[in-house]
């Protein structure tokens, strides 16, 4: 089925790329999710099984699958609108690419083999690349140069610690590079590869999860590229990072450089917060604002996984609340562009008057995302803290507390201004598009999911996350 996948998927972007019809082209679009609902059906019914020996149903590609199915839906639904002009063909290239990002995201969930996944991380930075310069602008092109870049030196630091990982298994008995055959192997490998090889790896794939040190690529991309790409990238792409990272990181917990990994997940996650925070306070445009709030995120991520213990089951849930939360935001931000007529902050203002929708989504919406309650990303930013007390990082502790209170301060300021507050250079501000109600229901919806995660997260989903985190080290 896996093979029928790819082949479907590459049927229909081709299709799209020949027969430049829009009606034609979003009929295709809307048939690929139809598609992509049916697969993930049957990996979760087909769950530990292994096709084409180089993928495996396991409960972490099963989790991120179906967020990445969820939030697609939204993200093909939320694009509708902004291609209307049927002389234009451009829309062709952006649903061909993003039926392309789709599924080498899904892919590379599933792939069992480093390399491979190292093939698919690849390939969603060229079809990313063709979605961020989909509006065809100077800015978009310069974005556009700089994501192919650095992520493709973020690809190559990748495959160096894939070459070094190579190494420290030669003459181990292990043939391949496989997830289990690493973890059966490691606690006898040379810890200095392993450390090199570590330490590449985080650095190459932190282009894709927006963790510190090359955040920067998806900072830029989000600034540009069309609200629901932004959607995509800052959740199935930013899951796909964590995830190829996480990967290694638990085929590694039973090495000598165990405790060492997670020193260097913790600096890289307050790290990444440290500058969030930073460049929060001065943020003048929505879209970089939410990059930020990413970048944030991703680094309470790396953090919860590196103090280990229950942190571990804490940054997963929050991966999950943030992938939801996020894509809702991105949906938002989109509408309230089309509305106002701009992203810049100084611009903008007056939205709870022009579209009192859409301005409840967003108010809704950043309190989620800033982990107040109801929202069940306090719970997850909870269990980080009780993490911290419990292996007595108070140092980490007193800091990101600090720090989230700059990010609190900073998003929390800007959005009411956005919701409430004149433009900062006009007397007055007057619609300059339209938005429609209907827009706005995924966005309630996933939302309303968020929220209720506060009060209850349902057995299933408290079940796969134990079993994604089952054999790791309690610290």
């Amino acid at each position: 089925m896996v093979a029928v996948y790819f082949l479907s998927a590459l049927a229909i972007a081709l299709m799209m790329l020949s027969f430049k019809q829009l009606s034609f082209t979003r009929g295709l679009m809307v048939l690929f999710i139809i598609i992509q609902w049916l697969f993930n059906g049957y990996v979760l019914l087909h769950a530990g099984e292994t096709e084409l020996s180089y993928f495996t149903y396991d409960p972490a590609g099963i989790l991120f699958l179906g967020l990445l199915t969820l939030v697609s839906t939204a993200a093909v639904i939320q694009g509708f609108p902004y291609f209307t002009d049927r002389t234009n063909k451009r829309f062709s290239f952006y649903y061909a690419a993003l039926t392309g990002l789709i599924t080498a995201i899904t892919g590379a969930y599933l792939a069992n083999d480093i390399t491979l996944v190292w093939i698919l991380v690849e390939a969603t930075t060229l079809t990313a690349s063709v979605l961020i310069y989909s509006e065809r602008t100077r800015h978009a092109l310069e974005a556009t140069w700089k994501y192919i870049f650095i992520c493709s030196t973020g690809i190559a630091l990748a495959y160096m610690g894939i070459l070094f990982l190579s190494l420290s298994v030669k003459g181990s008995g292990m043939h391949g590079l496989s997830f289990d055959g690493l973890a059966a192997v490691a606690h006898k490998l040379d810890p200095v590869y392993l450390k090199i090889a570590f330490i590449f790896v985080l650095t190459g794939y932190s282009t894709k999860m927006e963790l510190f040190p090359m955040h920067t690529v998806g900072i830029d991309a989000n600034s540009v590229a069309l609200p629901p790409v932004g959607a995509l990238i800052s959740t199935g792409l930013v899951n796909l990072g964590f995830l190829s990272i996480f990967r290694i990181y638990k085929a590694l917990s039973d090495s000598p450089i165990f405790g060492w990994m997670n020193k260097v997940m913790i600096l890289a996650g307050v790290l990444s917060v440290l500058v969030a925070a930073g460049y929060m306070l001065k943020a003048k445009h929505t879209k970089r604002m939410l990059a930020y709030s990413t970048l944030e995120n991703m680094g309470l991520v790396a953090i919860a996984i590196g103090i280990g213990g229950i942190g571990y089951y804490a940054a997963f849930l929050l991966l999950v609340l943030h992938a939801l939360t996020k894509s809702s935001l991105f949906f938002q931000v989109g509408q309230m562009g089309r509305v106002i007529g701009t992203f810049r902050l100084d611009d903008s203002g007056l939205y709870l008057k022009l579209f009192p929708t859409g301005a409840i989504a967003l108010l809704i919406g950043t309190l989620a995302i800033l982990a107040i309650p109801p929202s069940g990303l306090f719970v997850s930013e909870f269990l980080i803290i009780k993490a911290l007390v419990a292996g007595k990082g108070w140092f980490v502790l007193i800091l990101v507390l600090i720090l989230l209170c700059c990010v609190l301060y900073a998003m929390s300021t800007r959005v009411l201004h956005l919701l409430f507050s004149l433009p900062r250079d006009r007397d007055d501000i007057v619609a300059a598009g339209t938005a429609g109600k209907w827009e706005t229901i995924s966005q309630f919806v996933f939302l309303l999911i968020v929220v209720g995660a506060c009060f209850y997260q349902p057995p299933f989903l408290k079940d796969i996350i134990n079993q994604i985190i089952a054999g790791l080290p309690n610290l």
